[in-house]
């Protein structure tokens, strides 16, 4: 059933999301990621480092610091939805 089947108005979000990257040299960055719901705001610190054995490219770090950010904020969104959905169990009275 669709929130239109139900009579309910249709409802819109906009979710904040931010990102500092930092290049601390050539061979390492660290991201600090910020995932703003509105209702909540989740957080994470991750970081990159190139193999010593690969030639320098500080982008390369930059999506894998980025990516492994985007990812931690992912499973903390489930977790906190997983929490929520049992809390939201708990006031249904059968």
């Amino acid at each position: 059933m669709t929130q239109q089947d139900t009579g309910m108005p249709a409802r819109s979000k906009t979710w904040t999301l931010r990102l500092d990257i930092v290049e601390e040299d050539m061979d390492s960055t660290s991201v600090d990621a910020y995932l703003d719901t509105g209702h909540r705001t989740l957080a994470c610190h991750t970081s990159a480092h190139r193999n010593p054995h690969d030639p320098p490219a500080p982008d390369i770090g930059d999506e894998y610091a980025a990516g492994r950010a985007l990812l931690d904020l992912g499973k903390q969104l489930l977790r906190a939805g997983t929490s929520d959905a049992a809390e939201n169990a708990k006031d249904v009275e059968f």
